[in-house]
């Protein structure tokens, strides 16, 4: 049966771009980079977590590039990777906020995607 979810597909636009900020900015380590169609089937590793995230935007679905990302990235401080990326260039949209649910901060990828860090 189901164990884990292997990927989530992020829409990107340009892939070389996003590529440099997921890599670059923020730490995710490149596990495939190939030819897939007229695009690149590019598929991250997040160190020490099962999920991959792929970079790739399927035919017919661009308009959804430079949208909310439905998920969100856990970290065990979000304020100190809120610090920490912000020294690397991420965009953050406001200041971390604490709810009762945990604490969280959304930022925006080179793509104008919006993503959640979040912390319990």
């Amino acid at each position: 049966m189901i164990r884990r979810v292997k990927f989530v597909g992020i829409p990107v636009k340009d892939q070389d771009r996003a590529l440099a900020f997921y890599r670059d900015k923020l730490g995710f380590k490149v596990g495939t980079d190939q030819p897939m169609g007229t695009q690149r089937w590019i598929e991250l590793k997040i160190p020490g977590a099962e999920t991959d995230v792929v970079l790739f935007t399927p035919n017919g679905q661009e308009d959804r590039v430079g949208t909310f990302f439905n998920g969100s990235f856990w970290c065990d401080d979000v304020r100190k990777s809120h610090a920490e990326l912000k020294s690397r260039g991420v965009e953050f949209t406001g200041d971390p906020r604490e709810e009762p649910w945990g604490t969280f901060a959304t930022f925006k990828d080179s793509e104008g995607n919006e993503l959640v860090l979040s912390s319990k």
